[in-house]
């Protein structure tokens, strides 16, 4: 029987474009995982974005994965928007090179979405905006598993 993760993602940027940083916490029955990576001239969006591909390509493939978002554009792009994305063969989309691979690597798994209000006291969302806020800090540390002797929270 195949585990289930439960992840949280976030991104942030200071300047819209400008430093960006992503956040994933994930917590299975391993543990718990800390990444973080950052990006010098980038959107909020698509460290938002970055920050679900990395989480979810972090995760063994069979295991059920359940994902907490505070973005309403992550949430409906992956779950109702990509099928008419994909159709219209992505023409106009914005950041169509992030949401191919989020698809992509979301592909053949077992995948439940669900929004969260960010800045509301969620200590998974919390965490996971620490960790996006600490990419925006370093952003030359493109990504980075935070050791256990070194979590922040």
């Amino acid at each position: 029987m195949s585990q289930t993760i439960t992840l949280y993602v976030d991104g942030a940027c200071k300047g819209n474009p400008g430093l960006g940083g992503w956040g994933a916490y994930i917590i299975s029955q391993d543990g718990e995982h800390k990444l973080f990576g950052g990006e010098a001239e980038t959107t909020n969006n698509r460290m938002e974005l970055t920050a679900a591909i990395e989480g979810v390509s972090f995760c063994p493939k069979d295991a059920k994965l359940i994902i907490w978002t505070d973005s309403n554009y992550v949430k409906q792009g992956i779950t109702e928007w990509i099928h008419g994305w994909k159709k219209k063969n992505w023409k106009d989309v914005k950041n169509p090179e992030l949401w191919q691979q989020l698809d992509q690597v979301c592909a053949g798994r077992n995948i439940e979405w669900n929004w969260i209000k960010g800045h509301a006291g969620h200590a998974g969302n919390e965490m996971a905006d620490q960790l996006a806020n600490l990419g925006v800090q370093h952003p030359e540390k493109q990504h980075v598993v935070v050791p256990e002797a070194e979590w922040i929270g």
